[in-house]
């Protein structure tokens, strides 16, 4: 039952509030007081600096010359705008950029679409334009043979498209193209200080709109007007975020069901979600039980989850192997009786997470990736029985030099999880 500050019951939202709401896209019914109640949470919090982006080009380009890269090649997507800030959408026109181990990067974009291109280049001037007619993977391979490279190993970061790296290909015959993956995720996968900050306060803002969504439960209600109301949540906490919210059986999909039911009093209740913060992501989930004190199943379940969650963290420390991780949790489902190997447990125990939701690398058998300080998971065990329910909590911490640490507090019990 939620109790302990969680409100049980939807406040009605007065008229002023609804019409505010309305005027801003929130759900289409009376906002509910606790999100009422939020205000932004991200005072104090600054972007990533065009230095900062200068540093990563650089710890590229040293990365580069350990992995036996000439040069890498950046399509529209995270890692484009993790190394030098631009954010432009995927299409089927190329735009990115070329980097090479000395220099600045030189930028490809259509003709039509320079102005905007220039407004999103801050690092380097050689900005090169081609036309609908022409080919810009032509640009590529003129880029790369006047910086010196006509040959050798260039990286093609892994989300390019196979279709603009088989014209690479193509526009220079001599290359031989290799996924970047060694310098994109070697330097994606260790945080900094201040992106590690960034994470942070993106999860307190989700756990307070976990906290708020769980206080503006009511029994009917659907599991898409409770989605809304986190998206309006974070909303209102100052980024743009969202959960999945799964009700009673329906949380024993890990990722939800085609038909999902509404809310009843003795439902477990999943919400999964989160949101980002100046391009930086937040991911956690908590399990509460609505309308009705749990029952001793409910509760042995949530405890069973809880403690596999601090295995997993436990066993998370500089130089352990990522399945180690997933195994130390895998040991107390399995001890308790829920069955060995994915039948209860049906994913693996965690993820990378920063920029991107899911990254590099994972916490999943077979991976003997060591971790290192400053690297970012999801702990994130649950256990799933079809037909009945499905329990998972969800933190997200980071490895420290000694060992590992949380990014918010672990959740408090089934009565009330969500704890800030």
């Amino acid at each position: 039952m939620l109790r302990g500050g969680l409100a049980l019951g939807v406040a009605a939202a007065s008229p002023a509030s609804r019409s505010a709401a309305e005027a801003s896209g929130a759900p289409p019914f009376d906002v509910p007081a606790p999100i009422a109640a939020l205000t932004p949470l991200t005072e104090g919090v600054v972007p990533i600096t065009v230095e900062e982006h200068r540093g990563r080009i650089a710890r590229a380009q040293a990365l580069m010359a350990a992995a036996g890269l000439k040069a890498l090649v950046l399509g529209p997507g995270t890692s484009l705008t993790y190394f030098t800030g631009a954010e432009w959408g995927a299409s089927e026109r190329f735009f990115g950029a070329v980097l090479t181990r000395e220099g600045d990067p030189a930028w490809i974009t259509p003709a039509f679409e320079r102005a905007r291109a220039l407004e999103q280049v801050e690092i380097g001037t050689d900005v090169r334009g081609w036309e609908e007619h022409e080919s810009p993977f032509a640009l590529i391979a003129a880029i790369l043979r006047e910086r010196g490279v006509a040959t050798g190993d260039v990286g093609i970061e892994e989300t390019v498209p196979f279709t603009f790296a088989n014209e690479i290909s193509l526009a220079a015959p001599a290359l031989r193209l290799r996924a970047a993956t060694p310098v994109t995720a070697g330097c994606r996968m260790i945080k900094d200080a201040h992106e590690l900050a960034l994470m942070r306060r993106a999860c307190e803002i989700t756990v307070r709109a976990h906290r708020a969504v769980f206080s503006s439960l009511r029994e009917g209600m659907t599991q898409s007007e409770a989605a809304a109301l986190s998206s309006d949540a974070h909303r209102r906490l100052g980024i743009r975020g969202g959960s999945l919210v799964l009700f009673g059986a329906d949380a024993a999909y890990p990722h939800g069901t085609q038909q999902p039911r509404p809310l009843q009093r003795g439902d477990v209740v999943l919400i999964d979600g989160g949101g980002r913060l100046h391009g930086y992501s937040s991911d956690i989930t908590r399990t509460a039980v609505f309308g009705a004190p749990p029952t001793t199943r409910q509760r042995t379940i949530w405890d069973v989850v809880r403690r596999a969650q601090q295995a997993a963290f436990e066993a998370a420390r500089p130089g352990a192997e990522a399945q180690a991780v997933d195994a130390a949790a895998r040991r107390v489902i399995e001890a308790a009786g829920f069955g060995s190997g994915y039948r209860a447990l049906t994913h693996r125990v965690g993820h990378g997470i920063g920029m991107d939701g899911h990254e590099w690398t994972y916490l999943v058998k077979g991976n003997r990736t060591r971790l290192e300080p400053g690297m970012c998971f999801s702990d994130e065990p649950g256990i799933y029985i079809p037909g009945e329910l499905g329990v998972r909590h969800e933190d997200i911490i980071f490895i420290t030099a000694t060992g590992a640490s949380n990014m918010t507090r672990w959740p408090g019990s089934p009565e009330d999880p969500a704890v800030v």
